[in-house]
């Protein structure tokens, strides 16, 4: 007997993956299935991350980013309500410590009011105090509008939509390769053939590598960087109330080491922001020899680290040498010691470069016939997963009216 032919096949798990299936869902003939190859949803970026509803401040406006933030930031909250999923509107306090950063926090105030932020408050010296009593810096921006959440629990409630739309959901199913059929995808995985009509990449970490099987050129590496974080003890949570962030340096699409108090509970310190040796690599050691030659003799890898090898030297100072990683910290909370910090987890982001050596700072989504994959979708992509996953989902409608 035939196997059963979905309308769309969507290649990952993680929160965009299971957005995008949900956005699908109960829209195509045949429906969606979700292909993981892990035995859970959400076992990558989206499960190790920590937890916050971005505002849009950071973003360029009109840039994915910023129109997809600052839409999906509303959209979750209210599907957080909608569905009982823990969170809070808690607020974050940017602090700049010294007087170079000035000029940068001024800018991110202008982009936030420029991507729809209202009530953002510029906040003196002694005024920080009023938010995080133990925080000390030259000035600061109070931005309301963000929040913290369990991003495993959202994942979990959208893979439920799906199931309830009549979709799949397919854990423990590694994607292997492809080939056409009468017009119709027939995917190979480690559990069998799943045939469909349309396809969605949203590989995270190894989107690059689907896309290539797909006979797709992807025109960048995906580069894993590991992001360590220490945990307060608990006698010292007390230091901070909610979300404080260091001003981010424009080079890089990163916001810096910030504290976090997470709605499961406890306050995170971190992350930096390290090269992995291997996209799944969440010890310092661990290393996979195809994955670490591939960044080697990258083009665009040698251009970066050229250019920024002093950035890469410092994170890796961090990583191995904890006074270092403390110094980081004790610049926004000078009460701060090693003393007063634990390891804690560490998560890996999927950040694209490209061959000119520039880290691609907005969501990447390229089209082929029948196929739609997601290469770049860092940061603020969970919390703007639901519109990202309705814009992707919009994509493949429009193949499916044109089929």
């Amino acid at each position: 007997m035939k196997e059963r032919t979905f309308g769309v096949a969507v290649i990952g798990g993680g929160i965009v993956g299971t957005a995008t299936a949900m956005a699908l869902s109960g829209k195509v003939p045949g429906d969606v299935v979700v292909i993981e190859k892990e035995d859970r949803l959400a076992a990558h970026q989206t499960g190790n991350n920590s937890g916050v509803i971005h505002s849009g401040l950071y973003y360029r406006p009109g840039s994915l980013k910023a129109r997809n933030c600052t839409a999906g930031r509303e959209a979750l909250y209210r599907f957080c309500e909608e569905n009982d999923i823990p969170h809070e509107r808690c607020g974050k306090l940017v602090v700049a410590t010294r007087k170079d950063e000035l000029a940068g926090m001024e800018k991110l105030a202008e982009r936030g009011m420029a991507n729809g932020l209202t009530g953002i408050r510029n906040l003196k010296g002694e005024e920080l105090t009023e938010y995080e009593p133990h925080v000390n810096g030259l000035a600061g921006l109070w931005i309301p509008q963000t929040g913290i959440v369990d991003y495993h629990a959202v994942t979990t409630a959208f893979a439920r939509k799906v199931r309830e739309g009549g979709g799949e959901i397919r854990t423990g199913t590694r994607f292997i390769s492809y080939t056409r059929d009468n017009g119709e995808l027939v995917l190979e995985t480690s559990k069998g053939i799943v045939r469909s009509r349309f396809l969605v990449n949203c590989a995270g970490l190894h989107s690059d590598r689907v896309a290539r099987i797909c006979g797709v050129s992807p025109g960048l590496m995906i580069m894993p960087f590991r992001g360590e974080y220490y945990v307060l003890k608990k006698e010292r949570e007390h230091l901070v109330k909610g979300l404080i962030y260091p001003v981010p340096d424009p080079r890089f699409p990163f916001l810096g080491v910030h504290f976090t108090r997470m709605v499961t509970g406890g306050v995170e310190a971190g992350p930096n922001a390290v090269l992995g040796f291997r996209r799944e690599g969440y010890r310092k050691f661990d290393i996979s020899p195809r994955d670490l030659a591939e960044i080697l003799f990258n083009p665009g890898f040698i251009r970066m680290g050229l250019t920024h090898w002093r950035m890469g030297v410092g994170e890796m100072y961090r990583s191995f040498f904890k006074p270092g990683f403390v110094a980081s910290l004790k610049r926004i909370i000078p009460e701060i010691s090693g003393r007063d910090v634990t390891r804690g987890g560490a998560g890996v982001r999927a950040q694209a470069l490209e061959r000119n050596g520039l880290l691609v700072d907005d969501f990447r989504i390229v089209e082929a016939e029948r196929m739609v994959h997601v290469l770049n979708a860092p940061s603020p992509a969970a919390t703007a997963s639901i519109t990202i996953g309705q814009t992707i989902a919009e994509r493949v409608m429009e193949g499916v009216d044109a089929s």
